[in-house]
């Protein structure tokens, strides 16, 4: 059964905002193949592409792109920004509920695009804005080559970043994910009662498709009272050869693919838990 619509005095000043950020981890065994991987990532997720990804949470979420503004910069870096418009779309129902949004297909790239070393995207919504910052990087001595993407989707109304997640997740590879979403200030009902929320929300997990879940373990940590959720994701599957950039499991010795499975594993632990972990304890 849908609950009645809340009847709002006025906008809804409540800010919803989603962060999260997402890893991808491989081993690049030489110096060649850890710049090759650099330049794998920066061409994979390169400003136009992030562009793209972009314009289609703003569908998803209900906003209407006004304006768009990109600057690539020398020598490295670019800058996008979107002048977006709440409800391009009405809202129904299903943006107050706690069910997965859409996995829509992820768009496409240009591999033709000048690709940047590192990329920043901010769309700014009335009152609200979409960042997406990538950050690869290398060890120079474990081989450990680590890619993070950092997306940040606040919305001031009724449209809800929560939307967008499934979408977000299936656009990159995502070994480990770790997400944040709060609701901050109040909107007042036409008996001038606050409300501190609009809307069914128990765990993020709850907006995350049935089969995405199966692939990751989660971990919660909720602060109820101040409207706090925060969720982690760690794949659960761990195939070396998929971890592997320049090189197959033919090209390492058992004695390197010991070592490289137990670097690679002790990366993931420490980035899921926040910590440095030792395998050997």
């Amino acid at each position: 059964m849908v609950d009645k619509k809340l009847q709002l005095h006025g906008f809804n000043n409540l800010t919803k905002s989603l962060s999260f950020n997402i890893y991808d981890i491989c081993y690049t065994r030489t110096e060649s193949d850890q710049k090759e991987y650099i330049k794998y990532i920066d061409e994979l997720y390169n400003a136009e592409r992030l562009s793209q990804i972009l314009l289609e949470v703003t569908n998803i979420i209900g906003a209407n792109v006004l304006s768009v503004s990109r600057q690539d910069y020398d020598p490295q870096g670019s800058s996008v920004t979107m002048l977006i418009a709440e409800h391009s779309r009405p809202p129904d129902e299903s943006d107050r509920r706690e069910e997965p949004g859409p996995v829509p297909k992820a768009p496409a790239f240009d591999s033709e695009m000048p690709v940047p070393v590192s990329e920043t995207i901010l769309a700014h919504l009335d009152k609200s804005h979409v960042t997406v910052h990538t950050y690869p990087e290398s060890h120079p001595h474990s081989g450990i080559s680590t890619f993070r993407v950092d997306i940040d989707v606040s919305t001031c109304g009724l449209i809800s970043p929560l939307r967008a997640l499934n979408y977000l997740i299936h656009c990159f590879d995502s070994d480990i994910v770790t997400m944040d979403y709060r609701i901050r200030g109040f909107t007042r009902d036409v008996n001038g009662h606050k409300h501190y929320v609009d809307h069914d929300i128990n765990s993020v997990q709850n907006y995350i498709s049935t089969d995405t879940k199966s692939l990751y373990q989660l971990i919660d940590v909720n602060v109820y009272q101040e409207n706090i959720f925060h969720t982690k994701m760690l794949l659960k599957e761990f195939i070396l050869d998929n971890y592997l950039f320049g090189a197959g499991i033919d090209d390492l010795s058992e004695k390197e693919m010991v070592t490289v499975r137990e670097c690679l594993q002790q990366e993931m632990f420490e980035i899921f838990y926040g910590r440095n972990y030792d395998l050997g304890k």
